[in-house]
């Protein structure tokens, strides 16, 4: 959904709530990348937002509108053995903070305090109450 400002589309940002990005954290980006692609047709590019601490490419069918990311996991980010490949979901918020001491206070725990992405917004790892893991964000405009 986008909105149209006149001369240019601005993208619309997700409602409180809504499902806004998925990641796939791989053990092998680049069998990742092109298995993908050959099942999805998903183009790749690099996002600028890890700098060069990472690579990240960002995925879709369109390149103006990418749907997630991929990345390579790094064994130090897990104590030194890697989990199994993965998809992370993003739930977009109002307010990171707010929404993790709301979780928190129903049951859920809080696996990463919130913390900012420098370009992208604020987030954190939520654990629900039956073990269930995923990511809620304040995006930036």
């Amino acid at each position: 959904m986008s909105e149209n400002t006149g001369t240019e589309q601005v993208l619309a940002m997700p409602n409180n709530g809504e499902f806004c990005w998925t990641e796939i954290a791989t053990d092998n980006l680049e069998v990742s990348r092109n298995f993908y692609a050959e099942v999805f047709g998903w183009n790749y590019q690099k996002s600028e937002a890890t700098g060069n601490e990472m690579q990240y490419l960002e995925f879709g069918n369109n390149a103006e509108k990418p749907v997630g990311g991929m990345f390579e996991m790094k064994p130090e980010w897990y104590g030194g053995e890697l989990p199994k490949p993965h998809f992370n979901i993003y739930v977009a918020v109002d307010d990171a903070d707010a929404a993790a001491r709301k979780a928190f206070e129903l049951g859920g725990t809080v696996v990463s305090p919130p913390m900012d992405l420098p370009n992208v917004g604020r987030m954190c790892q939520i654990e629900d109450p039956t073990g269930a893991k995923f990511f809620i964000i304040k995006l930036e405009r």
